[in-house]
């Protein structure tokens, strides 16, 4: 297993750097960046990413909604710069907890919570056990159960990689031997990068740590129950998909806005499962209609 991410070497030039800090809470050491006005002065979005990734994928959101609202984006834990939990943790109410832990550390109170990918299956989960009247806006969401015989394989396999020390070393080695990060990226999300993405990337999955927390999040994922919980959410939701996104069919995201009693759909076109990056004004746009039109 290689040695964490170090802010100083690794993180030089991170995107945004300068709005990053770090913030003990739950015995964790989070990365966190706050960008936008001041704390306390303007609606708080907390923003959440999905697996594998970490706060630099909102770089390009980020300072389209910084004139209205105090953004705050936190790498999950066992992600880029963001210490480490037990693996019996990395489920979704136990990562909800987590965030919900940072949120009282901070002493902050979102105005709404934005997710990506796994991290929509995180907002929705802790505002069913926590914020019941907070708006949550799902880009790409992972909400979707997999059909079975699969959603009782994948987990057990991802179980069994995290749980091996090599594989995690394997997969980042294989990584940076292959120098390849657009052209996987593209491939296993159908989204086209800039460089700066691609880079941050590179080093995120170049790093074994990071691999295994990617990996242990995956391997106790249960979507099943998340999925049977969506019709009690009666939070405004917005899900925006990609109908170019590789990753997570249209249809599971379709039938979870059936689900939800309040729930809106955007599709777009032309992107792919990390639309927020390709094209941040766009994503942008949408989230910003949504929360003014809810006075927000």
């Amino acid at each position: 297993m290689s040695e964490p991410l170090n802010w100083d070497r690794d993180g030089r030039h991170w995107p945004h750097r300068d709005a990053s800090r770090f913030v003990t809470s739950g015995g964790i050491r989070w990365h966190v960046q706050v960008m936008g006005r001041a704390l306390g002065t303007a609606p708080v979005l907390l923003l959440l990413h999905g697996t594998g990734a970490s706060c630099h994928s909102w770089r390009g959101v980020m300072p389209q909604l910084a004139d209205r609202y105090t953004l705050i984006a936190p790498d999950l834990p066992g992600h880029a710069f963001t210490g480490s939990v037990r693996d019996a943790q990395m489920t979704l109410p136990g990562m909800a907890d987590a965030v919900h832990g940072l949120i009282q550390t901070m002493d902050i109170a979102p105005a709404a919570i934005i997710g990506h990918s796994a991290g929509a299956a995180i907002a929705l989960t802790l505002v069913q056990a926590r914020y019941p009247d907070t708006p949550v806006i799902g880009l790409n969401p992972a909400l979707a159960p997999f059909p079975w015989p699969a959603t009782q394989v994948f987990p057990a396999v991802a179980r069994l990689l995290a749980l091996n020390p090599l594989v995690p070393k394997f997969f980042s080695g294989m990584t940076r031997l292959a120098g390849d990060t657009e052209g996987f990226i593209q491939r296993s999300t159908g989204s086209r990068l800039d460089r700066e993405g691609a880079r941050c990337y590179a080093t995120l999955l170049g790093n074994s740590r990071h691999a295994r927390g990617a990996l242990a999040m995956m391997a106790n994922w249960d979507l099943d129950t998340l999925d049977r919980a969506l019709p009690g959410i009666a939070n405004p939701v917005l899900l925006i998909h990609a109908r170019g996104d590789d990753a997570i069919p249209l249809s599971g995201v379709q039938d979870a806005a059936r689900k939800l009693p309040d729930a809106t759909l955007e599709v777009l076109d032309g992107l792919g499962h990390l639309a927020h990056e390709e094209q941040p004004e766009r994503v942008a746009q949408l989230i910003r209609a949504f929360l003014e039109a809810r006075a927000i």
